[in-house]
């Protein structure tokens, strides 16, 4: 029921607030992001959720920002050194966080927000790192593991899919078919360059034709600088029927954590979000960096 309201206000034109970030406000309040704290501190994770929706977020995302098996099984050699050093729990580990990281967000709704129409979006990014296109893994293996994930969020309790800091439009195709599968409405969220482009080279425009046709129920833009999704914005606005939105990153990543800057205070985010919403961005947020000050700002664009 919570989706069906967000779909209700984007058919209205309505302007819809994202969250900000999350695995980056973590580390900003002195907390390290191990097991992204959906086990070890589900109060701590529940109240930045709670905080994003006091201060006007319509969709909150949900803590599993590469959560899935993939990430973990890649620190190990194969299945036999994996089960020889690893933890016993690894096998189960992936999906159980999923859950978790699903449930805290409900919880969250549920407690600050019983009557009001705030769903919960499932944050799933590639199955490798989201920057290296070059890394994906072969269309078999990536329809498998997106279903798995897909399945575990929805039974969890999640209104939908954003698929984001997508770098390609293959991958992209398969996840968002996937969701489709499985029942989940999917928002989809692309890395773009300096140039408005994937890091594959491909158009954003192509991205727009492939998957309009097959039930994307918004196309977005996230993870590169303010003045990097305004040039994204430009290239896709033009060739969209669904909605557009965009929610950029503020400082520096400084691996493997994030590096604060006083680049991008919450005013100023704001006057950037208002100039893709006269690009026709009717959903807006924030990535990386992002804090429940600057989605305060944001809310007064609607």
């Amino acid at each position: 029921m919570s989706y069906q309201g967000i779909r209700k206000k984007l058919a209205a034109r309505e302007t819809l607030i994202l969250d900000g970030a999350i695995g980056t406000e973590i580390l900003r309040r002195n907390v390290t992001w191990a097991d992204h704290q959906v086990a070890s501190r589900p109060d701590f994770v529940r109240g930045i959720h709670e905080d994003y929706i006091r201060v006007g977020a319509d969709v909150i995302s949900t803590n599993s920002f590469q959560l899935c098996r993939r990430a973990l099984f890649n620190h190990f050699r194969d299945a036999a050194h994996r089960h020889h050093v690893g933890a016993l729990d690894l096998d189960q580990r992936a999906d159980r966080l999923l859950a978790a990281s699903v449930r805290l967000a409900v919880e969250a709704r549920d407690h600050v927000a019983p009557g009001r129409p705030v769903a919960v979006a499932a944050a799933v990014t590639t199955l490798e790192w989201c920057f290296r296109p070059d890394l994906a893994p072969s269309a078999q293996e990536a329809r498998h593991e997106y279903a798995e994930i897909f399945r575990v969020v929805r039974d969890a309790g999640a209104d939908l899919v954003l698929l984001e800091t997508v770098n390609s439009i293959g991958e992209a195709h398969i996840a968002l078919e996937a969701a489709v599968d499985v029942g989940l409405p999917c928002w989809v969220s692309f890395v773009c360059d300096e140039s408005g482009r994937l890091f594959t080279g491909e158009t954003l425009a192509q991205a727009a034709a492939v998957l309009q046709p097959l039930g994307v129920e918004a196309i977005l833009l996230n993870c590169a600088p303010p003045d990097d999704i305004s040039a994204g914005m430009r290239e896709l606005v033009p060739h969209m029927r669904v909605p557009v939105g965009a929610y950029a990153h503020i400082g520096r990543f400084d691996p493997p954590e994030w590096m604060f800057t006083d680049e991008y205070p919450p005013a100023k985010y704001r006057d950037v979000a208002a100039g893709w919403k006269q690009m026709g961005a009717q959903i807006l947020g924030g990535c990386c960096g992002t804090t429940p000050d600057h989605i305060a700002a944001l809310a007064g664009l609607r």
